[in-house]
């Protein structure tokens, strides 16, 4: 039997204040959804001035990562390559890069999603976030 790391509520808070800290230092007027590797939703916070949509668009990014085990840019990345069947994909809709995977151990225990600015600043806020607990 393997052991399974996951995430707790001290290091949610971590990687959210961290985050928030990312994005305020660069006034960035974001939604910042942490999940767990199942891709349920442990921590959403809108920041002043993020446009409601983000709140949707967010936690979807932060599922797909988790789900898909990688960044959701790399779903992006496939579509806009021309394989637009993969709109189709079931239970994966935030297909917009930051999204990215907490992992520890090689294994991904969550993900961090952010939506608000440009998808790569989205993507700097939520690296941000998971390098506050070290990884």
């Amino acid at each position: 039997m393997k052991t399974k790391h996951f995430l707790e509520l001290e290091d949610i808070k971590k990687i959210a204040a961290a985050a928030e800290a990312e994005a305020v230092k660069n006034q960035w007027a974001v939604t910042i959804a942490i999940c767990d590797d199942g891709g349920h939703l442990l921590w959403l916070q809108r920041l002043d001035g993020a446009a409601p949509v983000s709140a949707h668009i967010g936690p979807a990014k932060a599922r797909t990562a988790a789900l898909g085990r990688r960044e959701s840019k790399v779903y992006e990345d496939i579509i806009n390559g021309g394989r637009t069947a993969f709109l189709s994909a079931p239970t994966v809709d935030g297909l917009l890069e930051g999204g990215v995977p907490i992992v520890k151990d090689g294994q991904v225990i969550g993900a961090v999603g952010v939506s608000g600015v440009k998808s790569n600043e989205d993507a700097q806020i939520a690296k941000a976030g998971i390098a506050a607990i070290g990884l």
